[in-house]
């Protein structure tokens, strides 16, 4: 049988499968986002570029940190109600998305595990580096699991899904990375989501919600700086990725909540009038002293508001979870059927 030598140990292909989308043409339409990104009145840059192998590590990092709530208490929750999501949605694949080092999803991976469940998981990742080391560490950890990991981004994977092996199927995004996406995209992405499901297959969602204003912010600017050198990490990976000069000594992490859109802007801000060269695009930015380049925004849901958004594209949430607080929530939907899908 062919192996696989990694950390002088031998994995069993039959347990696991590998498929990087290609990024050639991918490569072509994001370099066309980054020039886009850069021409507008308020620059922007993809968040995506956030998540190269070394952004992933850092990102990893932000999750330990005192100040971010989000992950401590999405967990928390999923501590609380993983098992009673196993038992509401019986065996079934779960696919995650932005899976990372997978460190929540372990938490579902048990109690499926405590049901006798069969353990068939398929992690997406961009960052392919994370995503195979955490898939080695996966496959010993839980001798039963057949995985199958994804490297690329959300739309390659939920447009070319591998069928999957057991009758059911659970899409997951936790993390409150919906709040990255802006209103429009949103949608665009919930419809994804809903195409990429069949009728009675689920969607656990995990989102931030509405809180004091002290709270969210202190939670984007630590007082480590790991949130500012993620920031940064940005601008490094566009140098490596299209050959730019972007000087990070020159420029300075920035965030901040918008009470009006109840949203985290982050962003870099400019610390001298400078231009940058993006060699591979054929392309160059001037930024004047102070200003910005919008990075992320992290949008801060309202949890009635949210269910109806997410029932206009066939997904009805079963339960919702959060924890005493009311910081964050996480919904576990059924896709539903539409017009001429059932009988």
């Amino acid at each position: 049988m062919e192996m696989i030598q990694t950390r002088n140990e031998l994995i069993e292909t039959a347990r696991l499968r590998w498929i990087t989308f290609s990024s050639s043409a991918e490569s072509i339409d994001e370099g066309q986002e980054v020039i886009y990104g850069l021409k507008q009145r308020q620059k922007t840059l993809p968040c995506r570029y956030f998540y190269d192998d070394r952004g992933s590590e850092l990102f990893e990092q932000i999750c330990d940190l005192p100040e971010y709530y989000p992950t401590r208490t999405e967990q928390t929750i999923l501590e609380t109600y993983a098992l009673e999501i196993a038992k509401s949605t019986g065996s079934c694949e779960l696919v995650e998305l932005g899976s990372g080092s997978s460190r929540k999803t372990r938490l579902l991976l048990e109690a499926y595990s405590q049901l006798n469940h069969q353990l068939h998981y398929c992690p997406i990742d961009v960052s392919a580096g994370i995503l195979y080391s955490t898939a080695i560490t996966l496959l010993h950890q839980y001798p039963t699991l057949r995985l199958c990991g994804l490297a690329g981004t959300y739309e390659q994977a939920l447009a070319q899904l591998p069928a999957a092996e057991l009758e059911n199927r659970m899409l997951i995004f936790l993390g409150s990375t919906l709040g990255n996406l802006n209103e429009a995209e949103c949608n665009q992405f919930l419809t994804l989501i809903q195409q990429a499901l069949q009728p009675g297959e689920f969607f656990l969602l995990g989102v931030d919600l509405q809180k004091p204003v002290e709270i969210i912010e202190a939670a984007y600017n630590d007082a480590q700086g790991v949130t500012a050198e993620f920031n940064l990490n940005l601008l490094r990976h566009l140098n490596q990725r299209f050959q730019s000069n972007f000087d990070l000594d020159q420029f300075a992490h920035f965030a901040f909540y918008n009470s009006i859109e109840h949203q985290i802007e982050m962003h870099l801000k400019s610390l001298q009038t400078q231009t940058v060269n993006l060699q591979a695009l054929n392309f160059q930015v001037t930024l004047q002293a102070g200003e910005t380049i919008q990075t992320e925004l992290s949008r801060k849901f309202h949890l009635p508001t949210l269910v109806t958004v997410l029932s206009d594209h066939a997904l009805a949430p079963l339960q919702i979870w959060t924890d005493p607080q009311g910081w964050f929530g996480l919904l576990l939907c059924q896709r539903q059927c539409t017009t001429g899908e059932c009988p």
